[in-house]
């Protein structure tokens, strides 16, 4: 059978019936009247012929389920585009000489984990010399001077230290995500950084994390996003291959990349998913 993808929503028992599974929890004492609070509730979402499947106490007075039911609305598949940074992707000595050509130096990146999150799989994962699957962290280049400042480190701390270094990254891990309290973090760090005098324009300002893509990443401020599933190899050709852009794009590139203060103004694309981590020169 041909599929239209002009047309579709969730798949259970066959093609396009529309059958999905929710959770969720109420506050309410787990009884036959929470079951059917829990059945309106999800007549209210839009969910035809709604069925609660599960219920179990979640602590006093709260109640957990699970339901089933049919999603109406459809999506044309055919329309979506992912906003991704695209760049390409050369081999380690490839990028190695690159830099070498271009700056003349080994590019300064800082990255951690901020505010109250002690996770470093991530930032550990990225910048680390193992890296991950096989990936050699960016530890692994030459071209780069890794300083790991590792897990609960204030955005005030980070700034300094990339202010100190004139770092041409920071690399930001965020995996704490109640209350969408990393968004938060990282729009408090985006403000610090512009109130930094010291600090050059074309500083790259990066994120990653389970809950991190391109766009969330760019809407609350940063120039990038990396989700599960990145490389380290990825994040660190889009490093130099984004700086390059930046150079190019000012009449004089080696003055600007040498700390001029003129605006950026290339952008990015490619899809890149999963990520940050450590291990790293801390100095």
């Amino acid at each position: 059978m041909e599929k239209d993808l002009r047309q579709i929503r969730p798949y259970g028992d066959h093609w396009n019936d529309g059958r999905i599974q929710v959770s969720f929890t109420l506050p309410l004492k787990a009884s036959d009247q929470a079951r059917e609070a829990a059945r309106i509730y999800m007549e209210k979402l839009g969910l035809r012929s709604p069925l609660v499947a599960w219920m179990e106490p979640m602590g006093e007075g709260f109640s957990f389920f699970v339901g089933y039911g049919v999603a109406e609305p459809m999506i044309d598949a055919t329309k979506i585009s992912v906003p991704r940074p695209e760049f390409p992707i050369l081999s380690r000595d490839a990028l190695v000489d690159l830099v070498k050509k271009r700056f003349g130096r080994p590019l300064v990146l800082v990255g951690g984990t901020t505010g109250s999150d002690a996770h470093t799989v991530g930032i550990d994962a990225i910048l680390s010399m193992k890296g991950i699957h096989g990936d050699k962290g960016l530890e692994y280049y030459p071209c780069f001077k890794v300083v790991n400042l590792r897990a609960q480190v204030s955005n005030e701390v980070l700034v300094q230290k990339v202010s100190h270094l004139k770092a041409d990254a920071i690399l930001v891990s965020k995996l704490v995500t109640q209350q969408d309290q990393h968004l938060e973090d990282l729009k408090d760090l985006v403000r610090m950084l512009k109130a930094e005098p010291h600090l050059p324009a074309y500083l790259l300002k990066i994120a990653g994390g389970p809950r991190i893509d391109h766009r969330i990443a760019r809407s609350v401020g940063f120039d990038a996003g990396f989700g599960p599933g990145t490389k380290p190899s990825e994040v660190a050709n889009y490093i130099v291959h984004e700086l390059i852009k930046r150079r190019e794009g000012n009449a004089d590139g080696k003055d600007r990349m040498e700390g001029d203060a003129s605006e950026a103004t290339h952008k990015k694309r490619r899809p890149l998913l999963g990520w940050l981590g450590g291990g790293g020169e801390d100095s």
